[in-house]
């Protein structure tokens, strides 16, 4: 079967499939590309050219698939020629054809990116049952060695020749069984458990766009063509599917880690799912006990009251616990409460009987500051307002109508509003936020706070992604709250109700390792 064109008569002639240039390809990368790469790479890794040329593909610390085509001009070429080789030489020899010319350029660039996945593709076992294949096929722990040690490992593919030349590193086969059976995996100290917000956000991790998920997030037309693909993914979960890692990073010593429960926000509403999405949780949880985990922080609906009781359910079932959890919420009030001027005597609180809502509440009442708290229930209302000492009760106020505050200009949104309720803040108004999503930014002439969040410290390392809608080296307030946990090594669990007398104390532990507003 050969191929026509009408634009390019070149290629009329073209066929499809040819057997023989495979088998031509193949000798020549055998024969050609393998020996004249290593030779090029031991050379790039000299004086100079090393320094000028090669050292930048060098800097990233820990390897990624892009770091296969990360490199100066120079080493473009010389992979350029490694791979258009063997295709330019079966062409030659009168046997090329199409499949040739792709198959041959996907079978190279998956190599490459495999052998900088830092994921074992190929079991231990497979070499144990087949020795020689270790000098056929790299891995990437073979790799790696080579970008720790630079002076090891340098081959296209084939580790053949570097067996050939003694450039093999010692410890390639020894390491990559231990990589293989997870025996040389650093156990994280810390673990932040989180989940999908919805279809498009899930194309946001590491693992699907670096570039993206470098960034804030924002909705990128380039992404929209692949919500059929993120949707058909979301489904599929549903009915196989278990926690996964999203991303790292090491904060003085210690290594920390974001877990995602493989469901969306709108299945935390539908009654049915609640006893399986608890199910996730409690077996991340036991994981990380089993690991040696020191804290583990729920995200977002993952502690959600209704659900677990903020971690509450979980604590009580598994007694002897060794891992922490913890639902970071005492730092996300010290957070929100930091954020009201010291001079305000008056504040408007939605969402008040919730877990922040309560806690909010209480703290604000001791500093003498009037809490309008909008609430339909009388019964919860006094049940908060009875934990506040006595000369402090009068300042809680059960308000049940917006209106009740349209000469307050703090308000502070526990509870989504929509933008005919914020016609009722007066001018001026700024509304700080505690409730997810945020509210629509309807008045301009009133201001919105972000959500509460912490800026890590400067000596975070390895941050290479975003937490949702933060800038880099910003978490979520219930992420540093977990953080602070891990990093003061307070042995209690967090979970259920806020202790008010914590705030204060988390606050100050938060300042002190280095945390900091936004």
């Amino acid at each position: 079967m050969v191929t026509s064109s009408a634009l390019f008569p070149a290629v009329g002639d073209l066929r499809v499939w040819d057997l023989r240039g495979w088998a031509v390809a193949l000798l020549l990368h055998v024969a050609v590309s393998e020996p004249a790469f290593r030779w090029a790479h031991k050379a790039l890794h000299r004086g100079p050219l090393f320094s000028e040329y090669h050292s930048k593909h060098h800097s990233s610390p820990v390897t990624q698939p892009l770091t296969a085509a990360y490199g100066t001009p120079l080493e473009s070429l010389v992979l350029t020629l490694a791979m258009g080789a063997p295709i330019a030489g079966a062409f030659l020899a009168g046997a090329g054809s199409v499949s040739l010319v792709y198959g041959h350029i996907f079978v190279f660039d998956y190599l490459r990116c495999m052998g900088y996945s830092n994921v074992e593709v190929i079991s231990h076992k497979t070499f144990q049952a087949f020795p020689f294949l270790r000098y056929l096929i790299y891995t990437p722990t073979y790799l790696s060695l080579h970008h720790q040690d630079k002076d090891c490992n340098f081959c296209l593919f084939m580790p053949l020749f570097d067996a050939l030349g003694g450039t093999v590193h010692p410890k390639s086969w020894e390491l990559q069984k231990e990589v293989d059976q997870g025996k040389n995996d650093r156990v994280p100290d810390f673990v932040f458990l989180a989940h999908v917000v919805d279809v498009v956000s899930s194309m946001h991790v590491p693992f699907a766009f670096r570039a993206c998920s470098s960034l804030p997030w924002a909705t990128h037309l380039v992404l929209l063509p692949l919500w059929p693909i993120a949707f058909c993914i979301m489904v599929l979960q549903v009915f196989c599917s278990k926690t996964f890692t999203v991303s790292f990073y090491y904060l003085r010593g210690r290594f920390h880690q974001t877990w995602t429960i493989p469901r969306y926000s709108f299945q935390y509403f539908i009654p049915p799912m609640k006893k399986g999405i608890n199910h996730q949780i409690e077996l991340a949880i036991l994981r990380a006990d089993k690991m040696g985990v020191k804290v583990l922080s729920l995200a977002a609906l993952n502690k959600n009251e209704a659900l677990n009781g903020g971690g509450t359910l979980f604590v009580s079932k598994h007694p002897n616990l060794r891992v922490r959890v913890v639902h970071g919420n005492t730092l996300t009030a010290a957070v929100i409460l930091n954020e009201i001027p010291s001079n305000v005597k008056e504040v408007f609180l939605t969402g008040a009987t919730s877990k922040l809502g309560r806690a909010i509440a209480l703290y604000l009442c001791r500093k003498r500051i009037r809490v309008l708290m909008l609430t339909l229930s009388s019964e919860r209302f006094l049940k908060i307002q009875r934990e506040a000492p006595a000369e402090f009760q009068q300042y809680l106020v059960q308000v049940t109508k917006y209106h009740a505050a349209k000469t307050c200009k703090t308000w502070l949104v526990g509870k989504w509003l929509s933008p005919r309720e914020q016609r009722w803040a007066p001018p001026g108004t700024h509304f700080h936020q505690f409730v997810v999503p945020p509210v629509i930014e309807f008045r301009r002439d009133c201001t919105y706070g972000k959500l509460a969040a912490m800026r890590l410290p400067k000596d975070v390392q390895g941050l290479g992604s975003c937490e949702y809608t933060m800038e880099r080296g910003v978490v979520h307030a219930c992420h540093a709250g977990g953080v602070v946990h891990c990093l003061e090594g307070w042995e209690h669990h967090e979970v259920g109700a806020i202790d008010v007398d914590r705030i204060d104390v988390v606050w100050k532990a938060a300042l002190k390792h280095g945390l900091s507003p936004p």
